[in-house]
């Protein structure tokens, strides 16, 4: 196990951001990966999308990891920030810009 564990991180901590989602940022196959995908999109934040069904053990691996139940998960800067609703409920307060920003992640429109 500890082969997928050591790939996750070392995504989790070689990109600023990066979500793990089902399908890719450019196909989302899952209707929570794709929110996040347009959030991310929409506030020009540069992020990784890497594609957890392309194999079962990284399916598993990262929830394992986060110790979280669901997927997709959103890490910045090494740190799990949560899956779609948290993320939806950040950018709607205008957290999630900012939590970036704060991060070191320029997204569009901000300083």
């Amino acid at each position: 196990m500890s082969g997928i564990n050591d790939y996750i991180d070392n995504e989790v901590k070689g990109n600023d951001v990066v979500l793990f989602m089902k399908g890719t940022p450019g196909f989302p196959q899952c209707g929570f990966s794709g929110q996040i995908v347009q959030i991310l999109d929409y506030i020009g934040a540069d992020y990784k999308g890497v594609n957890v069904l392309d194999s079962a053990e990284l399916r598993q691996g990262i929830k394992e990891y986060s110790n979280w139940p669901t997927i997709p998960q959103l890490y910045v800067k090494g740190e799990f920030v949560g899956g779609c609703d948290i993320v939806r409920e950040m950018f709607q307060a205008g957290e999630l810009q900012t939590f970036l920003v704060e991060k070191g992640v320029s997204v569009k429109g901000a300083a």
